[in-house]
């Protein structure tokens, strides 16, 4: 087993920065500290390697790939269950019928064009 160390140390602060015109065309920088957790991971060696060559090819490190990759997910799962809320909030309605009356199994399961 391989044990890898994730941390994502050049992730730890989010800048954001307001450029505001005027004579002297100030730059105003707001630094808002992000903690950032260390989680050891252990892998099969052969895992670990598929791992490394992945985080190679997209030029990012073990720690920022797999950082990268579960926020996607957690993403992906946060819009479903938002999805998912605002389908079962839209309320039932009610059938329309032709001619006011259910259509029978046969009218239903009526395939004329395979005959």
């Amino acid at each position: 087993m391989s044990r890898l160390s994730i941390v994502c140390r050049h992730d730890r602060l989010n800048i954001t920065r307001i450029r505001r015109p005027g004579p002297f065309d100030t730059i105003f920088v707001f630094h808002y500290p992000r903690v950032m957790k260390n989680v050891t991971v252990s892998l099969p060696e052969d895992t670990a390697r598929w791992l490394r060559v992945e985080a190679a090819k997209a030029d990012r490190s073990v720690s920022r790939w797999l950082a990268e990759l579960l926020y996607k997910m957690r993403r992906q799962d946060d819009e479903y269950e938002a999805a998912m809320a605002r389908y079962l909030a839209i309320k039932p309605r009610k059938l329309q019928w032709v001619d006011g009356r259910k259509p029978t199994r046969e009218e239903l399961h009526d395939r004329a064009s395979f005959r």
